[in-house]
């Protein structure tokens, strides 16, 4: 049997569809289709950090919200 090294799967019993399911989940675990993303347009540095800024500020918003007490209801 072959070894296959990197981003391959084998394809079993021609199921093409589970190795499809198989390839789709290895490539987005290692995370190459976010930096292809990031890398198809450019963005100037201070938008990056307003971008940033921006979500670390939604999070911190998320996580206030989630600490409230449920409102009362009579």
């Amino acid at each position: 049997m072959d070894k296959f090294h990197g981003r391959s799967v084998l394809v079993t019993d021609g199921n093409v569809e589970k190795a499809l399911r198989k390839f789709k989940k290895k490539i987005q675990n290692s995370g190459l289709l976010n930096e292809l993303r990031d890398r198809e347009t450019y963005v100037k540095p201070t938008t990056r950090r307003k971008l940033k800024q921006g979500a670390a500020q939604s999070r911190w918003r998320k996580k206030l919200r989630e600490q409230q007490l449920p409102p009362k209801k009579y």
